[in-house]
Parts: structure tokens; sequence; C-alpha cells
């Protein structure tokens, strides 16, 4: 059975819930609820499995906070044996506009501290993510506060469409392999 990891990039609490820097939770929250799966507490995550047309994704998130998931990652990846090309990572992105998804098979860690904690942990940057746009409508020096801030009820209504769409992203990765998933979500623009 082909076995995949998918991780939600979030931080604990429930002071951290709903917001931009959590958006990784979210999608992988509502992944797992489209198939009926509910998350436990494991080994530096809470995790769920969801059975995929005979493809087993454990699905996690980790408790170790954004900029440690690194940890998390690497102990799924060893626990259950899973290759670097099955991995697949959803994170928040400044650097993409809320109007984006971008699927990517590597790439730089481009500042966010979450990959890199996990390139150091794998001591690679050749695995999958799924970056959530989350835009960069702050002023000079809010950055920390716009990424652990909430959306405003206009975003919701893109970010909630866009959960969506980055469900069936993975679930695109998980059937029909990168190449053809990258070509469908990196072209698609979510206007407000």
């Amino acid at each position: 059975m082909d076995r995949y990891l998918i991780v939600g990039l979030g931080n604990i609490g429930a002071e951290n819930a709903g917001t931009r820097h959590n958006i990784g939770f979210d999608v992988v929250d509502q992944l797992a609820l489209r198939h009926r799966s509910g998350f436990t507490s494991g080994r530096l995550a809470d995790q769920a499995i969801v059975m995929l047309k005979g493809k087993e994704l454990t699905v996690v998130k980790p408790t170790t906070f954004v900029n440690l998931s690194g940890r998390a990652v690497k102990y799924w990846v060893d626990q259950k044996k899973i290759p670097l090309e099955r991995i697949l990572v959803v994170l928040d992105d400044l650097a993409l506009p809320l109007s984006k998804l971008r699927l990517r098979a590597s790439g730089s860690d481009a500042g966010h501290n979450g990959l890199k904690s996990i390139q150091d942990s794998l001591e690679t940057v050749n695995y999958p993510r799924l970056r959530f746009g989350i835009g960069n409508d702050y002023s000079k020096g809010s950055q920390v506060d716009f990424v652990l801030g909430r959306w405003t009820a206009e975003e919701m209504k893109v970010v909630s469409v866009k959960i969506e769409h980055s469900i069936e992203a993975i679930e695109s990765f998980v059937l029909t392999g990168i190449e053809r998933t990258m070509t469908t979500v990196n072209k698609k623009e979510f206007i407000l």
C-alpha cells in the first residue's frame, strides 16, 4: 500500500486558531473531516489516518509549534517509512497574494521558519509543499501581527474556497502525482 504524509503547519492552542499562520492546520482539519477521520494525540503531533482509493495518508498537525516542525516531520517520516516525494507540507506564504496557491516539488524555505526547520531535519529541500498565499497587506514593522492575526470577514470568502481547492490539490497529488497537480493548481486565481 502506498503511504503518504500530509503535514499541516500551525501553532497549537486556542489563541492561535483561525490565524493566517494556522492555515495549514485548517486545511488538514477539513481534509480529515471530508474523509470522516478525526485527530488523536500522537508523538510530536496530532494525527489522523485518511484512506484514499487504497492509499494511506497519515495527516499530522505538529504540536511542536511552527518553528520546530521539522522534529515532528522527521519522526513521522521515519515512523511510517515515507519517501520524501510522498510528503506534502501545507503552509502559509506571505510572498504569495491571497488569490494564489502554489504547489512545488522542492524549493527554498523562503524565510518561513517552519520550512527551515523541516529542511534542517530532513537535510534536504527536496520535498513537496503547498503554499497558501496570505498576502502581505500590512504596514512596515507589523508583519508578525499580520501573520498571527485572524482573517477578515472579506478574506474568509476567498479563504474558504481556497481551503476546498487545497483539499482537492492534496487528493490530486496523491492520486495523479505532483506534475499534473501543479499544472492545475498553480494557474488558478481566487479573486475577492
